[in-house]
């Protein structure tokens, strides 16, 4: 009984000229799926720009860009980017079969960086650090912890390659 009448609200509200936000406090269930929050959308940014921070190492690293000292730093950068973006995906979390799901493991997977050189790695490093400090004060505390986190980390790394 307890089904049939489930099953029977959607008809019920649509006859009457209702929406169910209109019976109902809250988002309304009917209406699809709900709108992602500026947090979740910040998010994703941060991983796409993540992301795109390891495809450029990873192409320093493959074009042997230094010599062998050299090359042992970019590896250690290029890992430590891996952890930060484990640490930032294992905060994102959406409903599956999400579009937005699916775009921000994807968002840069076909943009291949032009030439890489050790100034554009300090470069993406700087304006990596500068963008997550920008995003601090729009985030909750948990995530601006991590954001700062990693920031700090990216203005290491500029030092770290020689700059």
């Amino acid at each position: 009984m307890l089904a049939a009448s489930a099953a029977a609200l959607p008809v019920l509200l649509a006859t009457a000229g209702c929406r169910s936000s209109d019976a109902f406090a809250g988002p309304d269930p009917l209406a699809g799926r709900p709108a992602l929050s500026p947090d979740v959308i910040t998010l994703q940014a941060v991983i796409a720009a993540e992301q795109a921070m390891i495809k450029l190492y990873q192409a320093a690293v493959n074009a042997n860009l230094a010599a062998t000292d050299r090359l042992r730093v970019l590896e250690g950068l290029l890992a430590q980017h891996r952890q930060h973006l484990g640490q930032l995906q294992a905060r994102l979390v959406l409903p599956s079969g999400s579009p937005s799901a699916q775009a921000s493991s994807s968002a840069s997977a076909g943009v291949a960086p032009l030439q890489v050189t050790i100034a554009r790695l300090r470069a993406a490093e700087r304006a990596s650090a500068a963008d997550l400090v920008r995003r601090l004060v729009a985030v909750p505390p948990a995530l601006a912890q991590l954001f700062a986190s990693i920031a700090a980390s990216d203005a290491t790394h500029v030092v770290a390659l020689g700059g």
